[in-house]
């Protein structure tokens, strides 16, 4: 059972498996997209953008107007563009040496990892950088004096505002994005699945 201030209606014509694919991924991609505040005519750099978060913020990030600079791998780059994303970054390439330095408004970031110190150098004075995930590894090292001299502002993204989910229900109905969903398993196959 769910308290009825946690239950929404929703009017669409998604299916069952495809309403059920929004609240785990989209709203994470959400809250850090509200928690950073992004604005049409943004430049976003979306980590790990072929995952389920990542790819639900390349979608939100489009919705929003703002550009997408995505990082994925060479066999995902055309689904990771058919979302959204403007340019493509393949991971292991150096951001860095193909946007520059200072050209980023925000990093939504799903990976952390080695690359992480790119992620900062990258972004514009004043910038925001937003994480919710560190599949490449958690430990990262930051010269303190980037996020002073830069006047950057960091934000961790696990708890949510209400305003998050109910914002995901008006884009459904709106038809406003898309859902992902890669397989459905029956019941009798959880084990599969």
């Amino acid at each position: 059972m769910a308290p009825a201030a946690e239950s929404y209606p929703v009017k669409s014509e998604w299916s069952d498996a495809e309403l059920a694919s929004i609240p785990c991924a989209y709203s994470t991609a959400e809250n850090m997209l509200h928690r950073a505040s992004i604005k049409a005519g943004e430049t976003v750099l979306v980590t790990g953008a072929s995952g389920g978060v990542g790819s639900a913020a390349v979608q939100l990030v489009k919705r929003r107007g703002a550009r997408v600079v995505a990082v994925t791998s060479q066999s995902k780059a055309e689904e990771v563009k058919q979302l959204g994303a403007d340019e493509i970054i393949f991971r292991g390439e150096s951001i860095t040496d193909k946007i520059g330095t200072d050209q980023l408004d925000v990093v939504i970031d799903l990976v952390a990892g080695k690359d992480w110190p790119m992620f900062i150098d990258a972004l514009k004075r004043g910038g925001r950088y937003a994480t919710a995930g560190a599949i490449a590894g958690p430990m990262v090292e930051l010269d303190i004096r980037t996020l002073y001299l830069k006047d950057l502002t960091f934000f961790g993204c696990t708890f949510q505002d209400e305003i998050v989910f109910q914002n995901l229900i008006k884009y459904i109905e709106a038809n406003e994005i898309k859902p992902l969903v890669a397989k459905t398993y029956p019941l009798s196959d959880i084990a599969a699945a």
